[in-house]
């Protein structure tokens, strides 16, 4: 490959996990029995809660905390947080949603080329931390971005 060549990354958002609160108690137990696509786990005190559309996955506290993942963007995530409070408030719960905040986003890139991992790390100090006997990545850290990228050799395929 030469220098001049332009090469376009694919960069693919593969989830994106959001929290919200309820501004109510839940009866985990009234979920458990009334909801749809429910997943009670009594032993830890939470109950998932699948929905279809958009394909998200909702761990719900007694507290009223709950976490979203699975989203592929953040509108997708804020819409399935909203259908989730919904079918919370059909169930008969007084749910505001409220605190609505994005707190991780995963992506995904292939570069087209084999990255050396340890004269990666070794130029790239103290941003980067490899431990091949522990974790088969490269682990840069952007704290300015508040950023961590796992980075693997894989070239292309």
């Amino acid at each position: 490959m030469d220098a001049d060549s332009d090469v376009a990354l694919d960069i693919l958002i593969t989830n994106v996990v959001c929290v919200f609160r309820t501004r109510c108690h839940l009866n985990l137990r009234k979920i458990a029995l009334e909801g749809a696509n429910v997943i009670y786990k009594r032993d830890v005190g939470k109950v998932l809660m699948k929905l279809r559309k958009p394909r998200i996955t909702a761990t719900i506290w007694s507290s009223g905390k709950i976490i979203c993942t699975g989203a592929t963007s953040e509108e997708e995530a804020k819409f399935g947080a909203r259908r989730l409070a919904r079918s919370l408030q059909k169930l008969g719960f007084q749910v505001i949603f409220t605190d609505f905040k994005v707190v991780n986003v995963l992506a995904v890139c292939n570069m087209p080329f084999e990255i050396r991992l340890p004269e990666f790390t070794k130029n790239n100090r103290p941003h980067a931390s490899y431990e091949p006997e522990l974790h088969p990545a490269v682990c840069y850290r952007i704290k300015s971005l508040r950023a961590t990228l796992q980075i693997f050799s894989t070239g292309p395929t």
